[in-house]
């Protein structure tokens, strides 16, 4: 598929707008975190900006997670070198959307980053997320020097104690976590918390030292302020690179979460995996980081 193609196919229609009317006020708790209205938004049907924008709006809009002036990171898949219809990485029409919503609501900087597995400059480029990122006025920065990482302690680990965390996790005010759901040879599935890999310097401590642990693990360090999953072209085998377009199945589908396990569980699901068969969701679960029964969930269910 041509870029110009793919840009023009990606756009918002009309038709599939959705008039909410206002919302119930959001509250916060003591600490100043926002009380939302959903536990999680499942959103289909729909284009991926038009999707995020209703996902957004059913939470409060992007005022409930970024504050005028404050520093925001997010967090695409962008470890592969290949193009946007392949589905190795997030969706770049999703990532210039939710840099727009962050900036819209006040944002003074907005960074965009990922730790590659390919070389690095490709990966940005083929995957067209350094140019719509840059589009929306995002500051794409490289994530593979050991340079931009410091080292962290990670007391509630099980498995993985400490790791070396890019600067800019560390430093901004908001993260916003946007992976696509795609098959994994090594974790089952890639989603939010294995997302999280692209952050650490030293990934490979993971694979060798018991990777569903680690992925769990790392998450009692900083869990993300709003995971955005990217369920649009889902790749259902040979991840998480893939071999072609035959591996992708159209799902047009988008789940937004600040609760990470209840994310990948409801992307498990969509991929057509029960939650408890991948480890990491369970194990994230048994230590406290959210909670994988979605029957316990006020869940947001929309059809565009």
């Amino acid at each position: 598929m041509k870029r110009r193609e793919f840009i023009r196919t990606s756009g918002v229609a009309a038709s599939a707008a959705v008039v909410f009317g206002n919302l119930n006020t959001l509250f916060a708790d003591p600490n100043g975190n926002p009380f939302l209205p959903y536990d999680l938004v499942a959103v289909r049907n729909g284009e991926p900006d038009a999707m995020f924008d209703m996902a957004i709006q059913s939470l409060g809009g992007m005022e409930s997670f970024v504050k005028a002036g404050q520093k925001v990171v997010v967090k695409p898949n962008i470890g592969w070198d290949v193009s946007p219809e392949r589905a190795g990485n997030t969706n770049p029409i999703l990532i210039k959307r939710i840099v727009e919503h962050c900036y819209n609501a006040g944002a003074k900087e907005v960074y965009v980053f990922d730790n590659t597995c390919d070389d690095w400059n490709k990966c940005y480029q083929s995957s067209m997320i350094e140019e719509m990122a840059k589009d929306a006025g995002a500051k794409v920065v490289p994530g593979n020097s050991e340079k931009y990482y410091r080292e962290v302690d990670i007391p509630g680990g099980v498995r993985l104690k400490s790791a070396k965390v890019h600067e800019l996790i560390l430093d901004s005010d908001v993260f916003i976590n946007v992976p696509v759901l795609k098959h994994h040879s090594s974790a089952d599935l890639s989603i939010a918390m294995k997302n999280l890999m692209g952050v650490v310097w030293d990934r490979m401590w993971w694979h060798r030292n018991d990777l569903h642990q680690c992925i769990a693990d790392y998450c009692t360090h900083r869990k993300p302020d709003l995971n955005v999953i990217d369920a649009y072209r889902v790749m259902m085998k040979n991840g998480p690179r893939g071999v072609s377009v035959n591996d992708v199945v159209s799902y047009k589908t988008m789940l937004v979460s600040t609760d990470i396990v209840a994310a990948d569980a409801a992307a498990a699901k969509v991929f057509g995996s029960d939650p408890e068969d991948i480890a990491y969701i369970v194990k994230a679960a048994e230590l406290g980081i959210g909670n994988y029964n979605l029957e316990e969930l006020n869940i947001n269910r929309i059809k565009m």
